[in-house]
């Protein structure tokens, strides 16, 4: 690895005999989330152009879409674990609400989740995973709608968790343990890593795995842990860092 960014908090507390297996986030983790999102609503937005203007005009501003989806999740809790059908049922009320064709909105959903697939990994991910796959079984962990395949790193994973398919989410316990599970392994066993604190880090030690926390931004940004009597076992500045926690010359 090139990048030689120091861990922003010692090691002493991650227990590197206990690790047999590492779960993962993707969104924020593995590539910069909101970028994507701003991209892909730009994309349904000229479908909708074409295929819905008046839609389109509702929703000329993206804030105006995410307060649609927050209103559909208000209306829809049954849905909260599950972001595909939440960003579809806000653009069918976008269309109604236009008093244009709601049946487009499966269609409009396609459109939106294909571009949503076009990630750029950060830097560091594709040599970390790499290496990281090589030494321990790997599985995501994510309440987004990432596809592993569709996004292209799939190669590097034994499973996959999404809260939409699995019923529940991060920060509870079952999907960590179906995770651990579907390693063959105990959730004491696994390091999850991930870039949200109450989602991925208190989430992960309340299953009972040890937490690695990526915290990608300026070191004089940076803040000290607020978010309970428990920390996580490592503070990374990216997965570079991560791997030289874990052995990597």
């Amino acid at each position: 690895m090139t990048q030689e960014t120091p861990a922003t908090a010692p090691t002493e507390g991650l227990d590197l005999a206990r690790i047999a297996a590492i779960s993962l986030d993707l969104d924020d983790t593995l590539w910069p989330i909101w970028p994507t999102i701003a991209r892909a609503e730009r994309v349904l937005h000229d479908w909708l152009l074409r295929e819905a203007p008046k839609t389109a005009e509702l929703l000329v501003s993206p804030g105006v879409l995410r307060e649609l989806r927050a209103a559909t999740e208000r209306e829809r809790s049954d849905l909260a674990h599950d972001l595909s059908a939440l960003r579809r049922e806000s653009i069918r009320l976008a269309l109604r609400r236009a008093n244009e064709d709601p049946a487009l909105a499966d269609t409009a959903f396609d459109v939106f989740f294909a571009e949503r697939q076009r990630v750029v990994l950060y830097d560091d991910a594709a040599e970390a995973l790499e290496w990281l796959s090589a030494r321990y079984p790997l599985v995501a962990i994510s309440n987004g709608n990432a596809d592993l395949k569709l996004t292209g790193v799939d190669r590097w994973f034994r499973a996959a968790f999404s809260a939409r398919e699995f019923g529940s989410a991060k920060p509870h316990a079952p999907i960590f343990h179906a995770a651990a599970a579907a390693l063959g392994v105990s959730a004491a066993q696994v390091l999850h890593v991930g870039d949200d604190p109450l989602l991925d880090v208190v989430g992960a030690l309340d299953a009972g795995m040890q937490a690695a926390w990526v915290l990608r931004m300026p070191e004089d940004e940076r803040v000290p842990w607020s978010h309970g009597a428990r920390s996580p076992q490592l503070t990374v500045p990216d997965l570079h860092a991560l791997c030289r926690a874990l052995g990597r010359d």
